[in-house]
Formats: C-alpha cells, sequence, structure tokens
C-alpha cells in the first residue's frame, strides 16, 4: 500500500488518554515534567462536541503542545464534523477510540466494538482524512473477546490503513466486552506484546504505537526496539515525575530535567490563573498527588493536599506549604 510520509507530532513517547484522568490541567501539568511526549485528551463523543458543551471539552491551553484530541463515535458524517472541529481549535491530532470496552461505549457503538467491524472504521477514517488536514490516527487493542488472533489484527489494520490511516496505537491486550469491567480489561487479560511486534515487522510502512502495561522509560526503551513509539498509560499518571529525563533519553533533548519542586513551582501560575477563573484549587491538585511517590513526607504532601484543597478559599499557596513536608527527601533524588 502507498502511505504518505511521516507527519508530526513526534509519537516515540506519548501518554495515554484517560478517562477522569488526563484533563487539561494533568496535561498542563506534564508537559512541565517532559517538553516531548505528546499528550492525549481524555475522550470525547462525536455527540459531546456537536451538540454538548464544546468550548468545556476541547479548550487547552497552548502550552500543552504537542497534543492530541481522541474522540470516539463511528458514523462517518458525525466524525467528519467532529474532526473539522477538533482541527479548528488548534490540535495536533485526531485520534478514533477503538479501544475502550465499557458497556457504555459499547451502546454508543465505538470504542473496542469497532474492532469487529473494520469496515465501518475505515469509513469513518476516510471522512476524517477528508475533513481536516490533522493526522488522522486510530488506538485499539490486539483482538476482542473470542477474536484475538493475529490475522484478525492484522486484518483490522490494513483496512483500516487502506483508508488512510498510517498510525495505531495497540494496546497489547484483548477486551472482554462481556464480564469484565473496564478496570478488570486493564489487568486480566494478559499482554502480548509478540503480537504488536509482529504488527510492525509485516507491515514496516505503518507507524505502530505500543501500549499497555509499561511502567518505567527502561521498559519503554526497550520496546523501541521493535516499534516507532510507546504510549504510556496509568504509570505517568499515579507517578508522573517517571517521565523527567524522557526528553533526554527519548528524544535527545539536552535540556536540564526539573526536581519535582521546580515542577511545583512553575505549576503556581497556572494554578493562579485557573483559580481566579473560577477552577476550584481540588481540581488541579489531584493531578500533582503522585510527584513524590517514594519518598519521604510523600503521605504527609498528599494528605495535606487531599484535605484541604477543597475548602473554601484554599489557595496556590497549599501547594508549596504541602511540598515543604518532603523537602529533604527531594534534595537526594537526582533531579
Amino acid at each position: 500500500m502507498t502511505l504518505p510520509a511521516q507527519q508530526h507530532p513526534v509519537r516515540r513517547l506519548s501518554v495515554a488518554p484517560m478517562m477522569d484522568w488526563t484533563d487539561r490541567h494533568d496535561r498542563y501539568f506534564l508537559r512541565l515534567i517532559s517538553r516531548r511526549a505528546l499528550l492525549y485528551t481524555e475522550m470525547v463523543t462525536t455527540g459531546a462536541v456537536l451538540h454538548g458543551p464544546r468550548d468545556r471539552l476541547l479548550r487547552f491551553d497552548p502550552a500543552e503542545h504537542p497534543v492530541a484530541c481522541q474522540i470516539g463515535g463511528s458514523e462517518p458524517d458525525d466524525l467528519a464534523a467532529t474532526a473539522e472541529i477538533v482541527e479548528s481549535y488548534g490540535y495536533d491530532e485526531v485520534n478514533l477510540n477503538c479501544g475502550c470496552p465499557s458497556d457504555r461505549v459499547q451502546q454508543g457503538r465505538f470504542g473496542a466494538c469497532l474492532m469487529a467491524e473494520p469496515e465501518t472504521v475505515a469509513a469513518g477514517v476516510r471522512a476524517m482524512i477528508g475533513a481536516t488536514g490533522l493526522p488522522v490516527t486510530v488506538k485499539s487493542r490486539i483482538g476482542i473477546d473470542e477474536m484475538d488472533d493475529y490475522d484478525g489484527l492484522k486484518r483490522f489494520v490494513e483496512i483500516v490503513a487502506e483508508a488512510g490511516c498510517r498510525s495505531f496505537t495497540v494496546h497489547a491486550r484483548k477486551a472482554w466486552l462481556k464480564g469484565l469491567s473496564p478496570k478488570e480489561n486493564r489487568d486480566i487479560p494478559p499482554l502480548r506484546y509478540e503480537l504488536v511486534y509482529r504488527l510492525k515487522q509485516e507491515l514496516p510502512e505503518l507507524e505502530i504505537v505500543l501500549n499497555g502495561g509499561v511502567m518505567t522509560l527502561e521498559e519503554a526503551e526497550a520496546h523501541l526496539s521493535q516499534v516507532d513509539g510507546v504510549m504510556i498509560g496509568r504509570a505517568a499518571y499515579q507517578e508522573p515525575y517517571m517521565l523527567a529525563g524522557a526528553d533526554g533519553r527519548l528524544f535527545g533533548d539536552p535540556a536540564p530535567v526539573p526536581t519535582r519542586h521546580e515542577l511545583l513551582r512553575a505549576f503556581i501560575p497556572y494554578v493562579e490563573r485557573e483559580l481566579a477563573e473560577g477552577t476550584p484549587l481540588n481540581h488541579m491538585t489531584r493531578h500533582i498527588l503522585g510527584l513524590f511517590n517514594g519518598l519521604p513526607g510523600a503521605r504527609g504532601f498528599r494528605r495535606l493536599l487531599s484535605e484541604n484543597a477543597h475548602r473554601p478559599g484554599a489557595g496556590a499557596s497549599l501547594i508549596l506549604e504541602a511540598a515543604e513536608k518532603v523537602r529533604e527527601g527531594d534534595s537526594r533524588v537526582a533531579a
């Protein structure tokens, strides 16, 4: 198949779209840690974008670039219209969700259930490409239910690639659409990295990004010997400082790595701007609770923020007050 040359953004390292987690406040904070990792929004449905509070769902700070918007849907006209809107907001990529296994998503006929309908996905991708100049990418599982053989995965990817998609992020677990919760689907089905590796080997003209179970930069580097990119999910949220050093190790960016305390000080102006616009402090501080995980005083940091950030009048100074509880510990880790 003939495919266009590689487009930006660079997907060598990305942070996964995670519902209720990767909102604009979290993305802003993660961008302070890594200048180069591609960040993804939470999934937004076509219906919500077309008929709901569009600005609340899609607005973001320019500092978040490069940032991709993940959408959920299956109807080509709606996907095209949503992709056009996403582009108008200034995103760097639009990604179609073919991996979420929740019942609500299945009822809307999108997410992982679409892996059983590659022609439907291809039609949606074709419509999106026709409506936007953004790169259109797809995120999927290796399979669903009993459809978990390699040939089925390859067929899905090939059909969607023929529609013009040249970048696929593949979660290396299959999804059980019945019997497992979304949380269980992130842990119980076994990881089968070898299927994602094989996909890259047999379709070298496509960009293949591996997702699922990657907990460290060392693991990411190992996978990069087999695939084009790695997407990190829960580890990047629960212990965000694991991304520190990623720019140098994975992108060759020589910029100095900030300490945890430097990150918090850099976060303060954003927090103050958001507070002035009416954003509650705890909507932002919930994303930084794991910053000091593993260090002496980390529990006190989390407790002070968890117990006080929701209180009326709580301000940005609370973050620095909480950070003081781990100053001694932070001085003993590499910056």
